[in-house]
């Protein structure tokens, strides 16, 4: 099997692939239309995960002065949008009422706070997505400690002074041990390589690998199905041109127009997202090896179909999985070992670790260079699986 090839050989069925695109207006608003309008729909969808104006019941049952204290408190943020709710017997109806939370405030709360014996609130949350439970949790714990730091601040300004007077008379570390244990146990923190901690900056290369691989797999994978249902590709076959050739010319404007779709996808992330692209030519490069495997995996699909149903079927087949087992959209930690090694099968998964490592942490070839050597390496033995494929068709 000889791999030298011609570029004018090869430029003559690349142009003849750009004829097919140009003419057929589906694939051309494919091309034009998509990439900037998923850039938006993804973008806002992970833009800030943060949960805000969540509805929720509220139904204050005490009506002390610390209870009202309380409910103003929580109305006061933006965590949840409530709704006054009065006489909730056992557990609420969350879905007939059309919320997420319920909290009750129960009779005798506020005098268990000043007898010092505490009850506790009932708090009921929609458990259908475990992430958006753990932060409501969170969110109304924080809001009662921040109500207990007020409520002690306001104790201890109330004491009598006879109160005050014991208390200078104690040893000061007894003092400054009954200090520590009344004042906020604090930490301080920095957050690194995502100080602004915005998910879009996470999930962009997800973003940018989903888009180019629905569009460049899609469409490649029906390049050589198409001109064999047409009866094309036996014409192409018993011409001087050699099988590396017509690979090349196939993939050439999908690699062309694909790195304009890149460049749409990070305008449109940078200048509506705001998201910053660091070390420019390490990220181009990267997208270069991640396009070139995807390109030949398309196009060792298209060689495998017989029709262009069957291409697209197959393309749906090895897509769907990438969703979820890529890391395009959530840390690979969280899925179980078994399924973490079949995920390394998948280009997307060294596309959207590379890309991290080098926008997000700045990391250096030590940290990437596995990523791009199995990149390369898909993108040589689909180039040569689908030349092999084409061998086969004209023998």
């Amino acid at each position: 099997m000889k791999f030298g090839f011609s570029l004018q050989a090869v430029s003559s069925v690349a142009v003849k692939e750009f004829i097919h695109i140009y003419r057929d207006w589906r694939i051309l608003v494919l091309l034009l239309i998509l990439p900037p309008v998923f850039t938006l729909i993804f973008g806002h969808a992970f833009e800030d995960t943060g949960a805000s104006n969540v509805p929720a019941l509220l139904e204050n049952r005490d009506h002390s002065p610390a209870s009202e204290q309380f409910v103003s408190q929580l109305t006061s943020g933006d965590t949840f949008k409530w709704k006054m709710a009065s006489q909730i017997s056992g557990h609420p109806d969350l879905l007939k009422e059309r919320v997420q939370a319920a909290l009750v405030i129960p009779q005798g709360w506020g005098a268990g706070l000043k007898n010092g014996d505490p009850v506790a609130l009932p708090l009921y949350l929609d458990g259908s997505d475990s992430n958006t439970v753990n932060e409501l949790e969170g969110r109304i714990r924080e809001s009662l400690g921040e109500f207990q730091k007020k409520q002690l601040e306001t104790t201890v300004e109330n004491l009598p002074e006879n109160v005050i007077d014991m208390a200078k008379a104690l040893p000061v570390e007894v003092r400054k041990e009954f200090v520590s244990a009344m004042s906020k146990w604090d930490l301080k923190t920095t957050v690194l390589y995502n100080p602004r901690q915005r998910f879009i900056d996470y999930v962009v290369p997800g973003v940018i690998g989903i888009i180019l691989q629905l569009l460049t797999v899609t469409l490649t994978a029906c390049t050589i199905a198409r001109e064999r249902e047409s009866g094309t590709l036996y014409q192409l076959m018993v011409t001087s041109l050699r099988r590396v050739e017509i690979v090349l010319g196939k993939i050439l404007p999908y690699l062309a127009i694909s790195i304009v779709l890149i460049l749409v996808v990070i305008v449109v992330a940078g200048w509506h997202f705001h998201v910053a692209f660091h070390q420019p030519f390490v990220l181009a490069i990267i997208c270069l090896l991640f396009l070139l495997c995807s390109l030949g995996l398309g196009l060792l699909i298209s060689a495998f179909s017989h029709t262009q149903t069957q291409a697209i079927q197959l393309s749906v087949f090895f897509l769907l999985p990438i969703f979820v087992l890529s890391g395009a959209f959530a840390p690979l930690e969280r899925l179980p070992f078994a399924i973490r090694v079949l995920s390394e099968c998948f280009p997307l998964t060294h596309f959207c670790r590379a890309f991290r490592l080098v926008n997000l942490y700045g990391a250096g070839p030590s940290f990437y260079g596995s990523d791009l050597i199995f990149m390369l390496l898909g993108a040589v033995v689909t180039f040569l699986g689908a030349a092999l494929l084409l061998r086969r068709i004209q023998e």
